[in-house]
């Protein structure tokens, strides 16, 4: 139903509002340890931990020589899995020892790590305050422990409500959790309660989304043998409708398809991706977009450090360690049709033009016509943006996927 996983555009020295604060570029860092590994994810770990030392190494490697591919000022930096909260205080101190030395750092940056409940303990936590740490994303999936159990979370509900709370405790006011939808048996009565459950919570930020059988997982092997069943569309609907009124009725912001912030809590770091900034991404599996570049290194952990080691000694070029690629001028187009229909902010009509000329933005008006007639789509016009806001309706994000597409560029 959901696009969770897309593309994204940038231009170098783009800035954006949000929440009434204007940033630049943003730094990520993959962690890919894990102690096991979920039945839905598939994105690159190894639970080959005992490497830390050595991956922390050539990460910082990384961002030493990937210096000079971005110099704007860096609003954001986020740590994420994997699981980041498995490594060792040392560690991420190193990373961002180095991050500061190499990158100019604007003040107060937005500095989030992911972190399961499971290593949420009063020691880790003063140690990321001490590190600098202002934003905890933490996992949370579901607070029913039969679901839990079913994707391989190694958490329990309890464990998750006493996490937030200890966060809470000791003095972090920018927590976010995340939520699934739509698992094997989930019914609308538990995900309701899972999430009256969250706002409960009182947490600043909430991030949803519906399950996916990723090719490859467990979950979609599961599936294959008929061991799960996928939820029905009527169901998942019922349960993003129920989402999104009882998180807005509780003062959360429906800024983007998967997320709700509390005003001045949208997470920078991700509107980035929707808006247009830079962000450098160092790690195994790591992408990068600056520019019409899109980057990414090699998702293999001792293939990634090896890489890493002989860049470091001159023996390989830029080209052989991170694979680029420059983005068409129809890909460039799609993106921004993705990204910026996934929030609430939607697309710039004057901007689609400047950027792709008239030609591209009246295909858009085009495609969307029919969306336009059946009221899942709206131009909003201002002062501010005289040629008008294309964004989805509330209608409209039931089907975001077939509009998105409908409005893609197809050669």
């Amino acid at each position: 139903m959901l696009f969770n996983m897309f593309h994204i555009p940038t231009k170098s020295l783009t800035l954006y509002q949000t929440d009434n604060r204007t940033f630049m570029a943003g730094i990520y860092i993959h962690i890919p340890f894990c102690k096991q590994r979920c039945v839905y994810c598939d994105f690159y770990s190894t639970t080959h931990q005992e490497k830390e030392d050595r991956y922390i190494e050539a990460v910082c490697t990384e961002l030493k020589w990937r210096r000079q591919t971005l110099s704007d000022q860096i609003h954001t930096i986020y740590i994420g899995g994997g699981t980041p909260s498995l490594l060792r205080p040392q560690s991420i101190e190193q990373l961002k020892k180095n991050i500061y030395q190499y990158y100019p750092i604007a003040p107060e940056p937005e500095f989030t790590i992911e972190a399961n409940p499971d290593d949420i303990t009063p020691e880790w936590l003063e140690a990321m305050k001490c590190i600098g740490i202002n934003r905890i994303s933490m996992g949370v999936q579901s607070f029913h422990n039969d679901m839990l159990k079913l994707i391989h979370r190694r958490h329990s509900g309890e464990k998750a409500i006493e996490a937030v709370k200890l966060c809470q405790k000791h003095g972090f006011k920018n927590i976010s959790i995340d939520l699934i939808y739509g698992l094997p048996g989930q019914t609308l009565q538990d995900w309701q309660e899972d999430v009256r459950l969250a706002i409960a919570l009182n947490v600043q930020h909430i991030s949803t989304y519906a399950l996916i059988y990723e090719e490859g997982t467990l979950l979609w092997q599961w599936r294959e043998q008929k061991k799960v069943y996928e939820a029905d569309e009527e169901l998942s609907l019922a349960m993003f409708e129920y989402l999104i009124t009882q998180l807005k009725e509780n003062g959360f912001e429906h800024y983007e398809i998967s997320n709700f912030g509390k005003p001045g809590f949208h997470s920078r770091h991700n509107s980035s991706y929707w808006n247009n900034i830079p962000y450098l991404g160092c790690g195994a599996a790591a992408h990068s977009l600056i520019g019409t570049e899109r980057m990414y290194n090699v998702a293999n952990l001792n293939q990634y450090m090896d890489n890493m080691n002989q860049y470091d000694k001159g023996n390989l070029n830029y080209k052989d360690v991170c694979h680029c690629e420059e983005l068409s001028f129809h890909e460039r187009y799609n993106d921004r049709i993705i990204t910026c229909l996934r929030t609430a902010a939607g697309l710039n009509l004057k901007e689609l033009e400047t950027d792709f000329g008239t030609g591209l933005k009246d295909y858009c008006l085009k495609m969307a016509a029919p969306h336009l007639n059946e009221k899942t789509l709206q131009i909003t016009d201002t002062d501010r943006y005289p040629q008008g806001v294309l964004k989805l309706t509330h209608q409209g994000i039931f089907l975001s996927d077939g509009i998105m597409s409908d409005l893609l560029w197809v050669e």
